[in-house]
């Protein structure tokens, strides 16, 4: 067998490309939520660590995408962080002590998972393309190739912020961010922010800026806020739909515009200081500003973009998994496993895309591809 460390030594882009591929049975793209879920369940059926299976993940350390939130957001503020399977989240981090950081909190839960079930987690390691090698797919990284029967990816969405094009985008003098880069309110201080989407990130950074500076707000839509309790009912039927357009192909579209946006404490005082006041999309964006269809203006020192992300999936795009309306035609139990080909599922996309969602998703994916390949 070859020998693991050098598999994965430095090495310069030839050598990596001329490196004859290790042959494995399944690769976990990503080690969020998705990832881990899917690993403990390829322990669990019985497959080997390192011999069957292996995960990479471009992150330096555990944690996926929470270890690069911004510092304010908060285990209270923060929108759902449910247990992974095996081991729940009290018994890695202690919450006794008041306010935790959720970029702090989740990767020490993450990294105690993964040394709890032994997980095999090559760091940071990523991922450049996936290509098809008749019964196999090589998997090209930048620590080494492999040639894989299967492959379960689970991304996620944090490495691909989506920023709308808007006429004179090119223009304006002032500072554009996306909720990506976002940090802290304080840098803001003094600058007029326009805050841009109608999510719950966008309404929970619009309150933090709007407690130290003006700014003004603008959403495609009207926001659909949601005065009564989120059941799980309501849960329930908002990833249903999701799962119904993944299933017949389109893009999986965005949870909130079916569940509506929960009315908190922090809302109803960011209503009270009159920062909810929410305009439509302006028509262009000016030197100074932005400009809105009637012609009215406003002046502005900062956009900040909170338009969401889009499934980081470029690796995967020699496959072409994509159909006409950019969507993914998803089959399988909970609709992880890709129509075109049965050995990839898709773990974390569409109605996988939260943290119960992944959970559940993760174990039915590793069922139903070791199934395929004849793994169980």
């Amino acid at each position: 067998m070859m020998d693991i460390q050098n598999a994965f030594a430095p090495a310069s882009e030839a050598e990596t490309h001329a490196r004859v591929a290790r042959k494995i049975d399944i690769v976990v793209i990503g080690a969020g939520q998705a990832g881990l879920s899917s690993a403990y369940h390829l322990s669990r059926f019985g497959l080997s660590p390192q011999m069957q299976y292996v995960v990479v993940d471009r992150s330096p350390q555990p944690g996926g995408a929470w270890q690069f939130r911004w510092p304010s957001l908060t285990l209270s503020t923060v929108n759902g962080i449910h247990d992974l399977p095996g081991m729940k989240f009290a018994d890695a981090v202690d919450t006794s002590m008041g306010e935790v950081h959720a970029s702090v909190a989740v990767p020490q839960y993450y990294g105690a998972y993964e040394k709890a079930f032994d997980l095999p987690v090559h760091r940071p390691v990523a991922v450049k393309v996936v290509c098809e090698r008749g019964e196999r797919f090589r998997v090209e990284t930048d620590a080494g190739v492999y040639a894989a029967r299967g492959i379960i990816n689970a991304t996620g969405t944090w490495e691909s912020p989506y920023i709308p094009p808007y006429p004179g985008s090119d223009l304006f003098r002032g500072r554009q961010l996306h909720t990506k880069d976002y940090q802290t309110a304080g840098q803001f201080a003094g600058r007029h922010v326009l805050v841009v989407g109608g999510g719950i990130s966008a309404i929970q950074l619009l309150d933090e800026i709007s407690k130290v500076t003006s700014t003004t707000w603008v959403t495609r839509e009207e926001p659909a806020f949601r005065e009564e309790p989120f059941t799980p009912e309501v849960g329930r039927a908002a990833v249903a739909m999701v799962e119904e357009r993944v299933r017949r192909g389109l893009p999986p579209g965005s949870v909130v515009s079916v569940t509506g946006i929960p009315v908190t404490p922090a809302i109803l005082a960011a209503r009270a200081r009159g920062a909810l006041e929410r305009q439509p999309m302006f028509a262009e964006i000016t030197e100074h500003g932005v400009r809105w269809p009637d012609g009215r203006e406003q002046q502005v020192d900062v956009i900040l973009w909170s338009t969401g992300f889009r499934s980081a999936l470029d690796h995967l795009a020699p496959l072409q998994l994509r159909n006409a309306d950019g969507g993914i035609l998803m089959t399988g139990r909970l609709a992880t496993q890709v129509a075109k080909d049965p050995r990839i599922h898709l773990v974390g996309y569409g109605p996988s895309a939260s943290t119960i969602g992944a959970n559940r998703a993760g174990g039915a994916a590793v069922r139903e591809l070791a199934d395929h390949l004849q793994l169980l």
